[in-house]
């Protein structure tokens, strides 16, 4: 990004209109603060002047940096290409996915796993859903630190780890943000499901234990993603729940969001095992009807 994610200082209250008690003066100020850019907020209209080449910037439908300890939410049509980049080396992507048409369906971690054989994803692997569809696929990835296995933190969590976890306090937890995004779309706390983690990782080790992997890694890692249903996507940037820093420790991730074609019959991802291919065959009977 250039110019679209350099802040700018805000008016002060003085500057705006003197006394805030006053409405008129309140509502100059507001006005004031309208072209004040800051870095984590969605860009609109969306910009980007670092598309893939190929990529049309009429299709450019998000552009967001999304704050250390933030959410967002959107809604991508099939076919749709999700860039996340973790902008300086520490954000941790929490993600749920919902088929957009019908929010019951949604992101099944265990399944993702069992059925496709592995537990760590990267590129080529599939994000299914709880009726054996492929919500979303990874089309690259040069992160290669993703998490199957902990999920993400709550409120009891934080406030045991940093002393509270509030949404509303300096170490809001991934449930809540999760439920902030869900509830953005009519969901409810029962639609909040278990998540992935991108950026951050975990491996098995061979007596069962969990080692996390959190880095700080190397600035502007990224995940192409692509949208193999009309999604909602919710993402939760919070430190992820293994994370042994004491510290509340997570850094801004840039999400970039165009539109693309469905994947087509000889795509290399979607034929590239008996399993994914037929998780695609359902989302194209899906589609069938």
């Amino acid at each position: 990004m250039t110019d679209t994610l350099t802040p700018s200082p805000a008016p002060t209250p003085a500057a705006a209109g003197g006394n805030l008690a006053n409405p008129l003066a309140a509502r100059d100020h507001a006005r004031s603060m309208g072209s004040t850019v800051v870095e984590t907020m969605p860009v609109l209209p969306p910009k980007a002047d670092d598309l893939p080449e190929g990529v049309d910037p009429a299709d450019l439908v998000w552009e967001e940096t999304i704050a250390a300890g933030g959410y967002a939410t959107r809604v991508l049509a099939r076919g749709t290409r999700l860039r996340l980049i973790d902008t300086r080396g520490d954000a941790c992507a929490g993600l749920q996915v919902f088929n957009a048409a019908m929010p019951t369906e949604r992101l099944n971690v265990a399944d993702t796993v069992k059925v496709q054989w592995n537990a760590y994803l990267g590129a080529g692997k599939l994000l299914l859903s709880d009726m054996g569809r492929v919500l979303l696929s990874i089309v690259e990835d040069d992160a290669g630190t993703h998490d199957c296995f902990a999920g993400t933190s709550n409120a009891a969590s934080n406030a045991a780890k940093y002393g509270e976890g509030r949404n509303s306090g300096a170490c809001p937890n991934g449930r809540d943000r999760f439920l902030l995004g869900a509830a953005k779309h009519g969901l409810t706390r029962r639609d909040v499901h278990p998540c992935i983690n991108l950026f951050k990782g975990t491996r098995i080790e061979e007596d069962g234990t969990i080692t996390p992997l959190v880095g700080p890694f190397a600035p502007t890692r990224q995940v192409l993603l692509r949208a193999e249903m009309d999604v909602i996507v919710v993402i939760a940037n919070v430190p992820h729940v293994l994370d042994p820093r004491a510290e509340y420790s997570v850094t801004p991730l840039r999400a970039t969001a165009w539109r693309g074609p469905a994947t087509l019959g000889n795509d290399p991802i979607r034929n590239a095992t008996p399993e994914g291919l037929r998780a695609f065959l359902n989302v194209e009977d899906y589609f069938r009807r």
